[in-house]
């Protein structure tokens, strides 16, 4: 017979093995299949960062610039 120590020991291995088990595949982090990057199960639940769209041309302003520049030295050459 096995003394109580070794059996609590042993049901407690018993028990934390598929609980390990469960709490890896649950954690949700990324996996490499393949070589593609699958997103974590929770991707559906992730918030969603909204940026705003930009100009369409970075710098208008610095063009706008330019052209009030050219106007002018335009005037001072005539």
């Amino acid at each position: 017979m096995y003394r109580t120590g070794q059996s609590l020991s042993r049901l407690s291995l018993y028990l934390a093995a598929p609980l390990l088990f469960i709490v890896l595949i649950a954690s949700g982090c990324q996996v490499n299949v393949g070589g593609q990057t699958l997103p974590s199960p929770f991707y559906l639940d992730d918030d969603v960062q909204y940026f705003a769209p930009g100009p369409e041309f970075p710098l208008s302003q610095e063009a706008a610039a330019q052209g009030i520049q050219r106007a002018e030295a335009g005037e001072l050459d005539e």
